[in-house]
């Protein structure tokens, strides 16, 4: 697929990295940029490849929200197909088998903060700002509080829905929101970093476990032990769990297999 609006660079080191590329709309999302991202999302999850992917936005923000140009004068049955085709990348990183490591800078509010906490891994700069700020205009997040919610809570995911503020970086971070806070001009070689490490790892193992824990995010504990019990045992008879305990023993780096 030929993409407009975002843009994929897939390195020798296993990571492709996803820009939004909306700069001068501070890449909020409208449909043609949020079904590219969809439909990139499915296709680089298949690409043999890549093991682990990298969302970041072009320009000054990561991503302000849905571009309101699309907003007026829908049937409620066009706006249900609009807003579903805006949220529908928030949901397919969790439905992926493959990690997703989101680098925010700037804003990234509304539809961009769902964004953010969506991905498995999340790396911020300190001068980033991140909310669910639809209130403010008469609308309300409803679809992205809910991977904000799995991050802060239901009090404080409540109160960012309800409120509408932007929180700072060293806040959001406190909050479960980023993973780590950097200087700005670290950001982009950080969250490669951390990209990369998870690239280094076994696919196999990585994404059983990213598979697991969302399966079992929403189960009953006992429930949810056994269901892990019984993953991880399926992963030890793998070839890459003996090659990684060979390579262990051996003190030399594994050889992971293709995933």
């Amino acid at each position: 697929m030929k993409y407009e609006n975002i843009a994929i660079d897939i390195g020798d080191d296993h990571v492709a990295q996803i820009t939004l590329h909306r700069p001068e709309k501070l890449n909020t999302f409208n449909t043609p940029m949020a079904r590219e991202l969809h439909q990139a999302l499915e296709e680089l999850d298949r690409e043999k490849r890549v093991r682990t992917l990298l969302i970041c936005g072009a320009g000054k923000a990561f991503s302000a929200g849905i571009d309101l140009e699309e907003f007026p004068d829908q049937t409620p049955m066009q706006y249900r197909e609009w807003i579903e085709t805006m949220e529908r990348p928030l949901g397919t990183m969790a439905r992926m088998n493959k990690p997703v490591v989101a680098q925010v800078h700037g804003v990234a509010a509304a539809n961009g903060a769902g964004l953010a906490a969506a991905a498995d891994v999340t790396l911020a700069a300190e001068e980033a700002r991140i909310g669910l700020t639809a209130i403010n205009v008469g609308l309300n997040c409803v679809g992205p509080v809910i991977p904000v919610s799995k991050c802060v809570g239901r009090k404080k995911a409540l109160e960012m829905l309800l409120y509408g503020d932007l929180y700072p970086a060293d806040q959001a971070r406190d909050m479960g929101l980023f993973n780590k806070v950097v200087p700005a001009s670290d950001l982009e070689q950080e969250a490669r970093t951390w990209a990369q490490a998870l690239a280094s790892k076994s696919p196999l193992a990585v994404q059983n476990a990213k598979r697991a824990f969302y399966t079992a995010a929403d189960m009953e504990q006992e429930k949810a032990v056994q269901f892990m019990n019984e993953a991880f045992s399926r992963l030890c008879t793998t070839q890459d769990a003996t090659e990684g305990i060979a390579a262990f023993r051996e003190k030399r780096s594994p050889e992971w297999g293709e995933r």
